[in-house]
């Protein structure tokens, strides 16, 4: 799930891209998988990387909560912004000890060693995100489903693996069990900000928008004001409800906390200011989301209707 993965929930734009009008339902679980529903593009690394992360091949790195890429075969991981300040990375690899260690300010570069680990419970658990992560149909959602049971039953206080089921159960439409699932992470760790996120997007998939706002809400008082998934669920809510500059603002802070590394969410911010017949401000927007992801999901709808935005920003009168 780079956030480009789009899995067919809830986006629409009433603009036309080209002779078809673009209605794509997306869910941003990817922002999740935000925020925590989907795999960040990893950056390659190169001179201009604000930091270094050196771990085993293919694994995951966390920074501050915040899934921010994945090593490439050389176990490498370049990250190009980074606030200043203190962090914690987490680092989670196939047959490995998920392991979390502080980042010191200034350092350039950080190694990361996990330790081998037998854990039936763990292993199960790094089985079931791997089979979420890639999947696309409500069989490949259920066996990731069976996988995050498997790791409960043998440890079911796994704050971590109720969460990632919830997501499943989402994806499938199970609110109420899904729902369950979040109860369950916060009897091990009531203040969770990633299973109030979660919470709200099982919230507004299920079009309790009020709910939802407020679960947003608790997850960014649970991330002490730094939790990106929470920030796009709002805006996509206060979207929905047509409050365009609320909803802005929100993908605004997600764009921030995310250090601009998440394409798609200028490109909802594109679509926001289109909304609000802000045809300069859609333009820069879109232009950032094509300078990121220049062969991303939306590059060639984008494409396709920039010169007319421009010539909109311009003042021209454009004849349909």
């Amino acid at each position: 799930m780079t956030y480009e993965t789009y899995k067919n929930k809830t986006y629409r734009t009433n603009r036309t891209y080209g002779n078809k009008t673009s209605r794509t339902h997306t869910t941003y679980a990817f922002l999740c998988i935000l925020l925590f529903c989907s795999v960040v593009r990893a950056v390659a690394q190169t001179s201009s990387v604000a930091l270094t992360i050196q771990s085993e091949p293919n694994a995951v790195v966390w920074i501050d909560d915040i899934r921010r890429g994945t090593t490439d075969n050389q176990g490498n991981l370049g990250i190009k912004k980074l606030s200043p300040g203190r962090h914690s990375v987490r680092v989670r690899a196939s047959g490995f000890k998920e392991t979390t260690v502080p980042l010191i300010t200034g350092r350039r570069s950080l190694l990361v060693k996990l330790p081998p680990t037998t854990d039936r419970a763990e292993l199960l658990f790094q089985q079931a995100e791997i089979a979420r992560e890639k999947s696309t149909d409500q069989a490949s959602r259920e066996k990731a489903a069976d996988l995050y049971r498997e790791a409960l039953a043998i440890r079911n206080a796994y704050p971590a693996a109720h969460v990632g089921l919830a997501r499943v159960l989402m994806d499938l439409n199970e609110f109420d069990k899904a729902h369950d699932e979040i109860a369950a992470a916060r009897r091990t760790r009531p203040a969770y900000a990633e299973a109030s996120a979660v919470e709200g997007r099982i919230y507004r998939e299920s079009a309790f928008n009020d709910e939802a706002i407020s679960s947003f809400r608790r997850a960014i008082r649970e991330g002490n004001g730094f939790q990106p998934e929470a920030h796009v669920g709002l805006a996509r809510v206060y979207e929905e409800k047509g409050q365009f500059n609320e909803a802005i603002a929100e993908y605004k802070k997600a764009i921030v906390q995310l250090s601009e590394s998440e394409p798609v969410i200028y490109q909802l911010l594109g679509a926001a200011y289109e909304k609000m017949e802000k045809p300069k401000e859609a333009v820069t927007a879109y232009e950032k989301y094509l300078e990121l992801a220049p062969n991303g999901s939306f590059a060639a709808a984008i494409r396709s209707i920039l010169d007319q935005l421009k010539r909109e920003a311009a003042g021209e009168q454009i004849i349909p």
